[in-house]
């Protein structure tokens, strides 16, 4: 694929309308929810599984849509091959978690209360999943939370799989500090949860290097226009820049970033970053670009290759590439057979039980689950042209 890819630069729909499976606005249905009617126990009854893929296909975030819509239906295809969740078929509608917050959590209202949905599997941001928490709290849905995030949900009812700061920026800051002498920083971010939360602890971390910040701002979602932040970057004279920037906010930047020649002089560590976003930035603007994921398509493993082999064969040469953000949403199905299997049962108690400890296999390969929180192997990677060359284990 060529450097020039395009992408939206400002919020647009990643993917064509016809790839939006939902559409929850319609009024015809009109009665009231009834949070009694909603649990996960007795929808039991019923012999398919309903799973709600809450996957962002619009705003900056939307670049990862159609890789996480084709990885779940992936995970579907196989668990229903396998005879589905403790004997029941599983169902996939996406909903689109993209857009105003309100009107996404209104879209989840309406899918557990008028499609009955049983499960819900979000990639989107964190603010997203903030605003969600009372509705699946409420509602008693299992929630699986896929991407990278800023740690330290404990919501009941939430389980949250993706990276943390703690092991993922900790060990890359390190190496950095250690590898290229790095101790000047310069932070920048979406201007929403995961990077106001990720940039304390990094610069916990930035400190135990014995390294300083040197500026640190947040930018709107959506925002495109980056002169102002690429002029304060280049006065500060940092080392690296932290970029938090999400999908097409992290393309525009990081390209205006390489077309200014910063690249050549400063390096850059992405947290949510990766193929999809590199196709974007292109390969001539992604000199010095380093990267930590729990995933990248080059891990060279048995589950991987096996994983990237179903996913092409199913898709075809043309499938959306394949990248850690959208993948996650194959692994969030995985934790849920497997939690399934171990609980025995799909009620909620015990399901939410067995999600807080087990071992689930997906593309990353084995993944432990401990008190709620995910613990893979982690990479480092270096940007080389539209590919990541990994550096090495973290």
């Amino acid at each position: 694929m060529p450097s020039t890819e395009n992408f939206p630069a400002a919020g647009g729909s990643a993917f064509p309308p016809s790839l939006l499976l939902r559409n929850l606005a319609s009024p015809a249905v009109d009665r009231a929810l009834s949070p009694d009617d909603r649990t996960f126990g007795r929808r039991g009854a019923r012999n398919k599984l309903r799973v709600g893929g809450f996957i962002c296909c619009t705003g900056s975030p939307g670049v990862w849509g159609p890789c996480a819509t084709s990885s779940a239906q992936l995970a579907v295809a196989e668990i229903n091959r396998r005879g589905g969740v403790l004997g029941r078929e599983i169902e996939l509608s996406i909903y689109d978690a993209g857009g105003p917050i309100d009107e996404v959590v209104d879209r989840a209202e309406q899918a557990i209360a008028f499609d009955e949905v049983d499960v819900i599997v979000g990639l989107h941001t964190s603010a997203v999943r903030v605003a969600l928490r009372d509705v699946i709290t409420r509602n008693r849905i299992p929630y699986i939370y896929t991407p990278v995030y800023e740690g330290g949900e404990r919501t009941p009812g939430v389980i949250a799989i993706g990276e943390t700061p703690r092991f993922q920026s900790r060990p890359s800051i390190h190496w950095l500090a250690e590898a290229k002498k790095a101790s000047r920083w310069y932070l920048i971010g979406s201007d929403y949860v995961w990077p106001w939360h990720s940039h304390r602890a990094v610069k916990r971390y930035i400190a135990e290097t014995g390294g300083r910040v040197v500026g640190e701002e947040f930018v709107p979602l959506g925002e495109d226009n980056h002169e102002p932040h690429l002029a304060r970057i280049r006065a500060a004279k940092p080392d690296v820049v932290l970029i938090s920037l999400i999908g097409t906010d992290s393309i525009t930047f990081n390209r205006a970033f390489g077309e200014c020649d910063l690249g050549a002089t400063t390096l850059r560590l992405a947290g949510a970053m990766d193929e999809t976003v590199l196709l974007g930035i292109g390969a001539d603007n992604s000199e010095n670009l380093f990267c930590a994921s729990g995933y990248f398509p080059g891990i060279a493993s048995r589950a991987n290759d096996d994983f990237q082999s179903r996913y092409r064969t199913m898709f075809g040469p043309n499938a959306p590439p394949i990248g850690s953000l959208g993948q996650s949403s194959y692994e969030g199905l995985c934790l849920l057979e497997a939690a399934a299997n171990q609980a025995g049962t799909l009620t909620v108690g015990p399901l939410l039980t067995a999600a807080r400890n087990l071992v689930y296999r997906g593309a990353r390969g084995s993944v432990a689950i401990r008190n709620g929180h995910a613990r893979m192997p982690m990479y480092l990677a270096e940007a080389d042209g539209l590919d990541f060359k990994l550096i090495k284990p973290i």
